[in-house]
């Protein structure tokens, strides 16, 4: 066994140093994030890109809680959106225009997060029938009207759907029948409060980094997937 003791140590650091290559590096740079370190957000009405009215309000809804638990103190929306219209602010874009040291005199938030939603209901495809939901977000610290963090997220019935239906008359009734039943109880409801768990709950990779509320503040490795 001695004469294979020399070319043992090379090969073992090999081995090492391509188990740390192959390790992911995070794609979005957090250096003025971290600098920023911001305690509460302010979250604006999200912008409509989709024809369902239903879409923002629906997001809205649905953000506050995991903004909360990834250590963040999140304005009351419901006040925040009140408090625009009182203002004159009745559409979103108007709300995202808004200069960054505005909203700060306004609501006193450390950051502002941008919303925008691309995707959000039920869309009938030859023998198949999707609900879908997909947003955008960015981070902008209010002081210095830097963005912060920007991601996207998408949440789909397709996830759960069996590809395996049958016969393509069978797979045709049921496309048919999730669309109005998808159309009546509104399932994209649901799927965007999944949607604003991917895209705003922290620790994720290339997601939010924790708040200060959270255990895991300045703890977590944002290069890691999770």
């Amino acid at each position: 066994m001695k004469p294979f003791l020399p070319f043992l140590a090379p090969a073992m650091a090999l081995l090492v140093l391509s188990g740390c290559a192959t390790k992911p590096a995070p794609s979005f740079d957090y250096s003025h994030y971290k600098a920023s370190d911001p305690k509460s957000i302010l979250v604006l009405p999200p912008v409509n890109n989709t024809p369902e009215i239903r879409a923002p309000y629906s997001m809205l809804s649905q953000v506050t809680l995991p903004l909360a638990e990834s250590g963040y103190y999140v304005l009351p929306v419901s006040l925040v959106d009140e408090t625009l219209k009182e203002n004159g602010i009745t559409q979103a874009q108007d709300a995202h225009d808004l200069p960054s040291a505005k909203l700060r005199e306004i609501f006193g938030a450390d950051a502002a997060l941008f919303i925008t939603m691309t995707r959000y209901g039920t869309v009938y495809k030859v023998i198949d029938s999707q609900a879908t939901v997909s947003a955008e977000a960015r981070l902008v610290d209010l002081k210095t009207d830097n963005v912060l963090w920007t991601g996207k997220a998408t949440a789909s019935t397709a996830e759960q759907q069996n590809r395996n239906q049958g016969s393509a008359a069978v797979m045709l009734v049921s496309a048919i029948v999730k669309q109005i039943v998808g159309t009546i109880t509104d399932q994209s409801h649901p799927l965007a409060g999944l949607t604003s768990q991917r895209l705003l709950r922290a620790g994720r990779r290339d997601g939010l980094l924790y708040g200060p509320r959270s255990p895991r503040y300045k703890q977590e490795d944002e290069a890691k997937p999770r």
